[in-house]
């Protein structure tokens, strides 16, 4: 089945007259999958043994549905090396938790979930991340009165680092996400800035002005998860003229059954470091 949208195109005829034509698009339905949001992340200076892991289903473009979580799964992370099975709870809300997981950095893990009598698989490993030694603000280049933070921290040397960083300005429903890498900086002081780009036209973004709190969270991720969010925050921006069409991201959880029936989301292991910053 298919459906219709029916767009309307203004022609124009000359400075004096004008017409509209009805066209119908046809827009092909979308195939429902399996959404798997497992972002284990290891807080610095915790014990990491709590973690959560979130199922839920895709919907097609137009589809209202909001309740689309996923219950009566089964949720299990190993340890490739020990063997240990840290089983994931259901809580009944797409959900599943545990309260036993054991954190162990630049260790392989395995996540398995088995759902609808198809078994979902993907591997990955704890990555590290450095501490931020220094946050504060400037004012945004060939912007006048606009304020951006900047994170700065060491990059460990000799070795690849892939930097996930999550701003969260209070009071906004939405994060803003930059991904970042060592490839021209391995080993030196890293700078990195954030900034919010005001809405003019509808006045719904707020640029950060004196007094706005921000919220920052600096994970160490793996080369692959960047490669995925690179493209992920490439889409968010939108569709324009000039843009490439958006296409299908693929994560890291392969269906063993099906392969066809590959799922969405991506399973990640990354150290984080948590901070806050008030402008000034």
């Amino acid at each position: 089945m298919h459906n219709y949208i029916k767009v309307a195109i203004l022609l124009l005829i000359s400075s004096t007259t004008s017409c509209s034509d009805v066209v119908d698009v046809e827009v092909q339905d979308g195939v429902t999958r399996l959404v798997i949001e497992a972002s284990m992340n290891w807080e610095k200076s915790t014990a990491g043994n709590e973690q959560v892991i979130k199922l839920n289903t895709s919907t097609e473009f137009f589809d209202t549905t909001t309740n689309t979580a996923v219950t009566g799964a089964t949720v299990t992370v190993s340890d490739d090396t020990s063997g240990a099975l840290f089983i994931f709870a259901d809580q009944n809300n797409g959900e599943y938790t545990t309260a036993e997981f054991i954190p162990v950095m630049n260790q392989s893990y395995t996540l398995e979930v088995v759902y609808n009598r198809e078994t979902y698989s993907a591997q990955e490993t704890m990555t590290s991340v450095t501490g931020i030694t220094d946050l504060y603000q400037e004012d945004v280049e060939d912007v006048d009165d606009e304020l951006e933070v900047r994170v700065e921290f060491e990059d460990p040397a000799d070795e690849e680092n892939f930097y996930l960083f999550k701003f969260q300005k209070q009071g906004e429903l939405f994060p803003g996400f930059r991904i970042g890498s060592d490839k021209f900086s391995n080993g030196n002081e890293f700078d990195f800035g954030y900034g919010i780009e005001e809405d003019e036209e509808t006045e719904k973004i707020e640029a950060f002005v004196p007094g706005d709190v921000v919220t920052i969270e600096m994970y160490g991720i793996s080369e692959a998860y960047y490669d995925y969010m690179d493209i992920l925050i490439g889409q968010r921006g939108g569709v324009g003229i000039f843009s490439a069409t958006p296409v299908a991201v693929k994560g890291n959880c392969i269906n063993l059954t099906n392969p066809d029936n590959y799922a969405h989301g991506f399973f990640r292991l990354t150290e984080v470091e948590k901070a806050s910053y008030t402008f000034e």
